[in-house]
C-alpha cells in the first residue's frame, strides 16, 4: 500500500503520521511481543544436557556454542526474525486464506454447492480427502485458485533491486533502482481474466471443464524468489477446505445477512474483516 511504501523512504516521519499503516504496525508489534515472550520462556527452561525439544531450544543452544564467534548468524535477533517469518509466511497466510475463502463461499452458495457435489462424487462421505483426489476434482482446484486470485491476500511481492540498467516499454530503469512487484495488477488483469473483480472459478476451467493454469496467476509471487512454501500451502488448502466442506455447510450467521469481502487492513497482507459465519453439519 502507499503508506507502507512511503515508510521505506521516510520511516521516522511516518511513525508520527496517522493512517492505516499505524494499525498494521500495531499488529506487527503485537506479534513481535508474543514471540519475545515465548523466547524468554524457553531461555528460562532450556536444558543444556538434554536433546532440544523444538526449534527454539536448538537455536538457543547453537547461540551458546557460537557466542565467541564475532561473525555468527546465530543471534537472538535472527532467532526472533526467523520465528516471525515462519509465523507470518508459514501460518498466518494459509490460515487467513482459508478463512477468507470460506467467507467468500458463504456469499456464493452456488459455488459452495458445486464443490460439495464434486467432493461427494469423488471422495464420498466415508473417508478423508487425500492429495490423490486433487487431480480428479477440477472444479474444486479451480475454485481454490480463483479464491487466491480474487482475494489477493498478498498484493505486493518482496522488494527487488535492479542489478543493471534495463529498458522496458520505452523506459530506462537504472541500476540500483528499487522495484515493487505489484502482484495485484497481474491477478486482476482484464486481458487474462474475463471478469477480474468477480469470484468465478471458470477463470481456471477450459471449455471442457478441466482445470487450466494461467501464467498471470501468481499469488505466491514469481521467479526464483517466489514463496518457498507454495507446494505445502497448496496441499494444506486443498486438504483443509475439502475436509470442512465434506462435513459442513457454510452459512450466514444470524443477524449478518451479508459479508463485506473488502479487506479490513491492506498492507503486506489484505486482512479480511472479523465477521461471524456458521458451520452447520451436512
Amino acid at each position: 500500500s502507499s503508506p507502507l511504501q512511503l515508510y521505506n523512504f521516510f520511516p521516522r516521519i511516518m511513525d508520527y503520521l496517522p493512517g492505516p499503516h499505524q494499525t498494521f504496525f500495531k499488529n506487527i508489534y503485537g506479534v513481535q511481543t508474543f514471540i519475545a515472550r515465548k523466547v524468554e520462556e524457553h531461555e528460562k527452561t532450556l536444558d543444556h544436557t538434554d536433546v532440544p525439544q523444538n526449534f527454539v531450544d536448538a537455536f538457543l543452544l547453537k547461540m551458546e556454542q557460537e557466542k565467541n564467534n564475532p561473525t555468527t548468524e546465530f543471534t537472538k535477533e535472527n532467532l526472533m526474525m526467523t520465528i516471525y517469518d515462519l509465523f507470518i509466511a508459514g501460518t498466518e497466510t494459509t490460515s487467513t486464506t482459508i478463512r477468507y475463502f470460506f467467507m467468500t463461499l458463504v456469499e456464493h452458495p452456488d459455488i459452495q454447492a458445486k464443490i460439495q457435489d464434486e467432493i461427494d462424487r469423488v471422495i464420498g462421505r466415508e473417508r478423508m480427502p487425500t492429495m490423490k483426489d486433487r487431480q480428479e476434482m477440477p472444479f474444486t482446484e479451480a475454485a481454490i485458485h480463483e479464491g487466491q486470485r480474487f482475494l489477493d491476500l498478498v498484493p505486493l511481492g518482496l522488494i527487488r533491486m535492479v542489478k543493471r540498467d534495463i529498458e522496458l516499454e520505452g523506459f530506462t530503469i537504472p541500476k540500483g533502482a528499487t522495484i515493487y512487484p505489484i502482484l495485484s495488477s497481474a491477478l486482476h488483469d482484464p486481458k487474462q481474466y474475463a471478469n477480474p473483480y468477480q469470484f468465478n472459478p471458470e477463470h481456471f476451467l477450459d471449455k471442457d471443464g478441466r482445470f487450466k493454469k494461467n501464467g498471470a496467476d501468481m499469488p505466491f509471487s514469481a521467479g526464483k524468489r517466489n514463496c518457498l512454501g507454495e507446494g505445502l500451502a497448496r496441499m494444506e488448502l486443498f486438504i483443509f477446505i475439502t475436509t470442512v466442506l465434506q462435513n459442513f455447510n457454510l452459512k450466514h450467521a444470524p443477524g449478518v445477512p451479508k459479508i463485506d469481502l473488502t479487506p479490513d487492513v491492506s498492507g503486506i497482507l489484505n486482512v479480511p474483516r472479523q465477521v461471524p459465519f456458521c458451520f452447520t453439519p451436512r
